[in-house]
């Protein structure tokens, strides 16, 4: 069996974060690990706190994983420090690690920044020249072009500028703010538009961290770029399609929407 490491914050309400990639991960046939950056209390209707770990810790689960069961992929998703983001670089580049997918998470839906203006330079220096491939949404394509995007054009634009930059392919998501649910995969000197299938289902938490695992689960099963994010849409497509609806406000996908098993069913 392959094995994908999620390095990312814990979301107690199950829906984003270390919760929802080790569901995607075993859901799409890898052995799911993670290495928590942050605690979170938190449920559909937002976040009431946090509490970030230590640089120190961070570095002990990164090594304990590597040490005994090497993960075939790597997903990065929210870490909001400077520091926590130099131990991140440093182990995952003594340990060469491959196939690492790295959600760069700046903004929330709501437009609120998730991380400090440090962290972002950290973040552009070290993390996105180790990365296969970055998974920015529109707010985060542009602050690591530096350019304003409102069309296709301006997503094409910026994402071979970020390919570019930092020598690393990028799947410039595209949602309601430019098209339905195109996304375009900017990848060795030429960008591809991946279409998706607009679905109206308004609990979408979640949804970039369930994108990048389901990315990351299949490069460690060895299929090619462009592959493995066309089935990861197809993956986040189906669980969105499921019309799970949990929660006061903005509930979670139904990860595990293909799961047929007895134990599942409950059957003796």
């Amino acid at each position: 069996m392959r094995t994908a490491l999620s390095i990312a914050g814990s979301d107690s309400s199950g829906g984003a974060g270390i919760q929802a990639d080790l569901k995607t991960m075993t859901l799409n046939g890898v052995f799911a690990m993670s290495a928590v950056t942050a605690l979170t209390a938190q449920n559909t209707t937002g976040v009431t706190g946090i509490m970030e770990v230590t640089p120190e810790f961070l570095q002990k689960q990164i090594d304990a994983v590597f040490e005994d069961i090497r993960p075939d992929a790597v997903k990065i998703g929210m870490v909001s420090s400077a520091g926590l983001i130099e131990i991140i670089a440093d182990r995952l580049k003594a340990y060469k690690a491959e196939q690492i997918v790295l959600d760069p998470v700046m903004v929330a839906t709501s437009g609120s920044r998730l991380i400090e203006e440090e962290a972002v330079a950290t973040l552009e220096k070290r993390l996105l020249p180790l990365a296969s491939v970055t998974t920015p949404n529109i707010p985060e394509a542009e602050i690591l072009s530096g350019l304003t995007i409102r069309n296709e054009t301006d997503m094409e634009a910026a994402a071979e500028k970020i390919s570019k930059t930092y020598g690393c392919a990028v799947l410039c998501k595209g949602g309601h703010s430019v098209n339905d649910a195109n996304d375009l995969l900017y990848a060795e000197g030429k960008g591809t538009w991946i279409m998706g299938k607009r679905i109206y289902n308004p609990n979408t938490h979640g949804t970039g961290c369930t994108l990048s695992s389901a990315i990351a689960a299949n490069l460690a099963k060895g299929q090619e770029m462009e592959e493995a994010v066309r089935n990861a849409k197809r993956y986040i497509s189906g669980a969105l399609a499921d019309m799970l609806d949990l929660g006061a406000g903005c509930g979670p996908m139904n990860h595990a929407f293909d799961l047929h098993s007895e134990f599942k069913e409950g059957k003796s």
